[in-house]
This record gives C-alpha cells, sequence and structure tokens, in this order.
C-alpha cells in the first residue's frame, strides 16, 4: 500500500535522492525546500505523486501551515523524514553569535518546528514515523564542527525523549546517524566560519583525516531508508555507511572504560 511522506529539505542531497525513491516505487511525497525550482523535475516525471511545498523550517506558523497543506492535499502523513539542515565548519572560538544561533535554529528548531506540527495529525491517525536525520556526530563529535556537533546532539536528545512520550499513540520515532557522504553537504551548502591562523594545525590535522574511503555514495542509502520505512518496528537508531557504527561503538566502549575507572568516586558522591 503506498505511503505518504514528507520531507524536508528535498531540493538536494539525501533529501531529493530518498524523495525520487519513494516517487519510483509509488508513494506520495510532500517535498519542501526553500527553492521550488530544484524540485521541478521530479514534478514533471511524478506529476500528482509529488507535492512541492516552498518552506523555511526556521519559521515555526510556516511549518504548522505546510504540514496542514500536506494533510488537506493527501488526507494523511505516515512518514516525516526531516532532513533540513546545513554544516557550519569553524571551531568554536572563530564562530560568532550569528553564526551560532542560525546553526542551532535550523538544524535543531526547524526539526522541532515540523514535528511539533505533524505530531496532532499522527495522533488523530493513529499511526506515523517520524525520521530525524542525525548524524554519527550527534554522539560523537569532531574538531572544526562544533556547533554542528551540538545541533545533533540536541536533536538526540529530544527524539530519544519523544520516542518515549509517543509510542503510545502508535508513532514510532528513528534517528538516522549517516558517517561523511559525497553529497555537497561540505561544499555548497555549508558555512565558514572566518578562520584564526592559530588554528591552521587543527584544520589540517581535520583535513588529513577527510580521506576518500570514509565517504559513503548517497544513492545507496536510499535502499536502507526504504527497508526502514516499511519496518513494522523500526530502531531508535540506525547507522548508514561502514564508518558510523564501528566509530560509535568505540566511542561507547572507551566512554564506559572511563566512567568505570571513575566509578567509586561517582559512588562516593552518592552520600549514603
Amino acid at each position: 500500500m503506498a505511503k505518504t511522506i514528507f520531507i524536508t529539505g528535498a531540493s538536494r542531497g539525501f533529501g531529493k535522492i530518498w524523495a525520487e525513491a519513494f516517487l519510483k516505487r509509488g508513494d506520495n511525497v510532500v517535498a519542501t525546500a526553500r527553492n521550488l525550482d530544484a524540485l521541478t523535475g521530479l514534478v514533471n516525471i511524478y506529476g500528482k505523486q509529488i507535492l512541492p511545498l516552498q518552506l523555511d523550517v526556521n519559521n515555526r506558523a510556516d511549518c504548522f501551515a505546510a504540514i496542514e497543506k500536506a494533510t488537506a492535499h493527501f488526507g494523511a502523513i505516515d512518514v516525516l523524514i526531516n532532513n533540513a539542515g546545513y554544516g557550519l565548519f569553524g571551531t568554536i572560538e572563530e564562530t560568532s553569535e550569528q553564526e551560532a544561533r542560525d546553526q542551532i535554529e535550523t538544524n535543531f528548531f526547524g526539526l522541532l518546528w515540523v514535528t511539533q506540527a505533524i505530531l496532532p495529525v499522527m495522533r488523530k491517525q493513529g499511526h506515523g514515523h517520524i525520521i530525524q536525520l542525525s548524524s554519527v556526530l550527534g554522539i560523537t563529535t569532531l574538531p572544526v564542527l562544533g556547533l554542528y556537533n551540538a545541533s545533533k546532539f540536541a536533536v538526540e536528545g529530544l527524539s530519544e525523549t519523544l520516542a518515549s512520550e509517543v509510542k503510545g499513540f502508535g508513532i514510532n520515532v528513528t534517528l538516522i546517524e549517516p558517517n561523511g557522504f559525497a553529497t555537497d553537504w561540505a561544499g555548497a551548502s555549508a558555512v565558514n566560519t572566518t578562520q584564526l591562523e592559530v588554528y591552521d594545525g587543527v584544520r589540517a590535522a581535520f583535513q588529513a583525516g577527510l580521506t576518500d574511503d570514509i565517504f559513503g555514495i548517497p544513492e545507496a542509502t536510499a535502499e536502507a531508508v526504504l527497508k526502514l520505512v516499511d519496518s513494522e518496528n523500526p530502531p531508535l537508531r540506525l547507522f548508514l555507511g561502514k564508518v558510523a557504527l564501528p566509530w560509535a561503538g568505540q566511542v561507547y566502549q572507551d566512554r564506559l572504560a572511563t566512567w568505570n575507572e571513575w566509578a567509586d568516586v561517582a559512588a562516593a558522591a552518592h552520600g549514603k
């Protein structure tokens, strides 16, 4: 049976790839973007299957209006994929107040507004699946991406909490955790801070670690996302790529080892 999928940030990258994958198999797609021209090709091919909507997720009222339009058009929304977002490259010290606020505004608050807008619809339906595009950088971190890391850590906490709150309404929540993929996320879509020379060594070390083998092929993720959407018992977290899960596993192993080293100090701090 065809599903109706609402995808933010569908003009490029993962959003556009996944939108086309759903359309190809016969699903209905509500595709949002700041610039609808980027969706013309899909509209020309798939016609009434796709509803393109202009949306800046930073505007909470517009997020609610977009969900209302989509629901009125297709009658239901089975799946929300919160994909809109971008990367801010720069060290913590280099980041301006406006750059920091803009990063959190889009990656966290934009996701929150769309999530809040969809919840009454899915509660009324008695079913739904909210998929949040997080990152392995919501579990561990890299230098030069501090505010991006922070935004994804916030998405992790929000979404894990949400999952516990809405399960009783028949709503599932999944965090997608990709490693690096060869999209334009680090290119045209990225924002860069004004650099301080003192951090040139940090940047050089970061760039040296960006070898071709760590980047996956974006189109290869489509099958995994289709399987996720079709699952009757979807996981809270789904890693994408060969790098993300082993990396996260090692990070947790190291964390547990350190925490256990300090276990006696932690227990004594309880006071009784």
